[in-house]
């Protein structure tokens, strides 16, 4: 299975959230997508289709695969603890996605191509994995050559509120950030029911 490159909007009207960020189309058109618009009639769905949903909006929302989320819900469920929760620590972990909350790239799906095109460093050290699993105390920064990247420049400019992660530290000066600790719950921003991905995979 390939990467979702379809379209952003149409996916994320099917969930019913932007999960790729803020969308003015979406917002225009929140409905789920259809040849019949905004219809009343649709069928309701069952459990078990509520939680497959919720599983794929959970993939989609943070670029992964099936085999490699299934890895991650099995390395959750024998970690201690909640697993729902651990389990989006481990994505939230995710070094495509730490890019991204640190504002090293806009989207998730730029700050994975940033770290395929070797832009990044793992406690300085080129790291072209996305899916490579931070520890805390990892410290990620820009690689010299590719500090006056646009792409780079301008998504640090203009995402001011990067800081607020409290799991991560920003170094400006340095265009590095450290991964101090895997998230609370109550810090992971996404609309995810987790519950339900472990219902699902409880079958």
């Amino acid at each position: 299975m390939a990467r979702y490159t379809g379209p952003r909007t149409k996916m994320a009207r099917k969930f019913g959230d932007p999960i790729f960020g803020p969308d003015r189309s979406f917002e225009k058109r929140k409905y789920p997508p259809g040849q019949h618009g905004p219809s009343k009639r649709r069928k309701q769905k069952s459990d078990y289709a509520i939680q497959l949903l919720e599983k794929q909006k959970a993939k989609y929302t943070y670029g992964v695969l099936e085999r490699q989320f299934r890895n991650l819900f099995e390395s959750a469920s024998r970690k201690k603890g909640v697993t729902g929760e651990v389990l989006l620590q481990f994505l939230e972990a995710r070094l495509d996605n730490t890019v991204y909350r640190l504002g090293i790239a806009p989207t998730r799906r730029g700050a994975r191509q940033l770290v395929s095109h070797k832009h990044i460093l793992v406690n300085g050290v080129l790291t072209n994995v996305p899916s490579y699993k931070l520890r805390p105390g990892d410290v990620v920064s820009v690689r010299n050559k590719s500090r006056h990247l646009e792409v780079v420049d301008n998504s640090i400019s203009n995402k001011s509120d990067v800081r607020k992660w409290s799991w991560l530290e920003w170094n400006p000066e340095r265009m590095e950030g450290k991964f101090m600790e895997y998230p609370e719950r109550a810090s992971i921003p996404e609309n995810i029911n987790e519950q339900l991905i472990v219902e699902l995979y409880s079958k």
